[in-house]
């Protein structure tokens, strides 16, 4: 086994034993990464979240300079409701995979990632090597949202920030935007003999919820569309609803969880703005029975799309990198999209299958996967040293 991966395979070790769910503290995994940073002579800056409780970071290693970046979260989904055969906090290898939560989404990559750190401490660069790691990434891309303030600053004009998220070391130059909303409707409380004296916070969410797909079916058959997607259109989705206390009480709240996945020819301030309108359509003639009924639509948290042109420079980069000559877009989300928008050459390429096995129970990555990901980075090496 070739010794970079060994390497990346002890690190990749240390990090799955974090249990790093969204909703814990990464505290742990920053001190050991921070330390390992360090330990290869990398320049590192811790940045917290609000409560302190969490915290990303910013590494470069080598001189000042436009160099390479590249960027993960530390953060992995929950493991409860799911049936593992295994510890999934614990790294197992067999039979050419690499099992444990995290290991394909992405702990893999930023293993990978702090390995090449240490190679890169040894080497005599020409251009530094950059590292982002966020936190709350797969609870809407919270972290590297709240970081970039002082990301952006340290980081300037890379040649390429590339975003390891899995898409089996295929280059992705595109994903869609995400908004996440909440619909609160507000009704009138009553017993429910009298039902229909009084505004039932359930049908004002039924009815919102018929006016949300109505407005989906109008996007696949009119919107703005991209061959590129499996679903080539921005889509709805209503994820939740919770309303009422007692079958006997005419309910006078009801919430509704819903997202909205836009390509990026659709904007998402437009769209918000629509469903709002639509909401207030639905409401107004209840206010003849109850002046307070309403639909309150609050935005929950967001991420920008990616869209990067196949000729742009970043591209033939990344492509000559990674050894691979084609590209894609992805379906799901990413922080590269935030990179983008701030003006810098971002493009996502990483190691394991979302599709395959991403957020799944028995989480696993192909050793094939990161060797291939170990031969991407010492490509970066070599790319960056005199």
């Amino acid at each position: 086994m070739p010794t970079e991966i060994v390497r990346t395979l002890e690190i990749l070790e240390r990090l799955i034993a974090f249990d790093t769910v969204s909703a814990k503290s990464n505290l742990a995994l920053v001190d050991y990464a921070e330390g390992l940073l360090k330990s290869a002579g990398a320049r590192v800056q811790r940045l917290f979240d609000a409560a302190g409780q969490k915290a990303g970071l910013y590494a470069e290693i080598g001189p000042a300079g436009r160099g390479i970046a590249l960027s993960g979260h530390t953060d992995v989904v929950p493991v409860e409701g799911q049936v593992w055969t295994r510890d999934p906090f614990k790294l197992s290898i067999d039979q050419g995979r690499a099992y444990g939560r995290g290991t394909t989404d992405m702990k893999g990559f930023v293993a990978g990632a702090l390995a090449l750190a240490e190679r890169a401490g040894n080497a005599h660069l020409k251009e530094p090597l950059k590292i982002v790691l966020s936190y709350d990434e797969e609870v809407g891309c919270l972290g590297l949202r709240d970081m970039l303030p002082a990301v952006l600053p340290l980081i300037g004009q890379p040649r390429a920030v590339i975003v390891g998220e899995p898409t089996e070391m295929q280059l992705a130059l595109g994903h869609k935007g995400k908004v996440a909303l909440k619909a609160v409707c507000h009704g009138q409380a009553g017993h429910s003999a009298m039902a229909p004296d009084f505004v039932n916070a359930i049908h004002l969410a039924a009815d919102f919820v018929v006016a949300l797909r109505a407005l989906q079916a109008d996007l696949a058959a009119t919107g703005p569309r991209d061959a590129d997607y499996d679903i080539p259109y921005t889509t709805l989705h209503v994820g939740k609803i919770s309303g009422g206390k007692a079958l006997n009480i005419v309910p006078d709240r009801a919430e509704i969880a819903f997202e909205i996945r836009h390509l990026a020819a659709d904007d998402p301030k437009a769209l918000v703005a629509q469903v709002r309108q639509e909401a207030e359509r639905i409401a107004a003639p209840y206010r003849a029975i109850f002046d307070a009924a309403r639909i309150e639509i609050a935005q929950v948290s967001a991420y920008p799309g990616l869209s990067v042109d196949p000729a742009a420079e970043v591209v033939g980069l990344v492509q000559r990198l990674s050894g691979r000559s084609g590209h894609s877009k992805v379906p799901y989300g990413t922080e590269a999209g935030f990179f983008a928008e701030a003006g810098l050459p971002a493009v996502v390429c990483g190691p394991g299958s979302m599709p395959g096995q991403g957020h799944k129970p028995d989480e696993y990555i192909e050793l094939s996967e990161l060797a291939a990901l170990d031969g991407m980075l010492s490509q970066i090496l070599t790319e960056i040293s005199a």
